[in-house]
């Protein structure tokens, strides 16, 4: 299968469409058809902007060159391992792909928890833009927040990836919120969730 590979860190020309083996599912992983993928800091800031140490200690100690970017994925289930149970060939996915062939490729394998059925009114581009940012999102608020209806909710960059995800989720929480981004990210950032309290930087 084609893959884009990264053997040398750089700016994104060293990056270098390949063929790989096709990756084979775990016991508790699926294999998942890419329909798309999509960037995200995971990526970029993990490839590009590693300390030298630090590109040393990822090359030395995990061998992680040679490998294939590409965390947020969408497509359809090709294969599942022995011990999944909630998704089947066929199955409409997205989620975060898992181990050394990321979605940046014909094919990646992601855990089955970190998996989810598409919604049916959801592009496969739309759901892979998805998956880390609004988790990311949802953890802060939800889990280590412990947000609650009527509070109110100041979010600092909210027209990131992260930021615009949770825009709408502390919206939905029914909080109100203040929401924080650069000028020329206003509109952008007031078309997620119209009207709220709106502070530029």
């Amino acid at each position: 299968m084609k893959a884009l590979v990264y053997t040398q860190y750089g700016p994104p020309e060293v990056l270098q469409l390949k063929e790989v083996p096709k990756p084979e599912p775990r016991d508790d992983q699926v294999l998942v058809k890419v329909q798309a993928a999509s960037i995200n800091a995971l990526d970029y800031r993990r490839f590009e902007k590693l300390s030298s140490m630090g590109r040393i200690m990822e090359k030395v100690l995990f061998k992680s060159t040679n490998k294939v970017l590409g965390a947020d994925i969408a497509g359809r289930v090709e294969a599942v391992g022995a011990n999944v149970r909630q998704f089947q060939p066929g199955d409409e996915v997205f989620g975060v792909a898992t181990g050394s062939i990321g979605g940046f490729a014909e094919y990646a394998c992601a855990s089955e928890d970190r998996l989810a059925l598409k919604p049916s009114n959801l592009s496969f581009e739309a759901a892979a833009a998805v998956p880390v940012a609004a988790l990311t999102a949802l953890q802060g608020l939800r889990d280590k927040g412990q947000i609650q209806a009527g509070q109110k909710v100041l979010i600092n960059g909210a027209s990131g990836g992260v930021g615009t995800f949770a825009v709408q989720i502390a919206k939905a929480f029914e909080t109100e919120v203040t929401a924080v981004c650069s000028t020329r990210n206003l509109d952008m950032a007031r078309s997620d969730i119209p009207p709220g309290k709106w502070t530029t930087s």
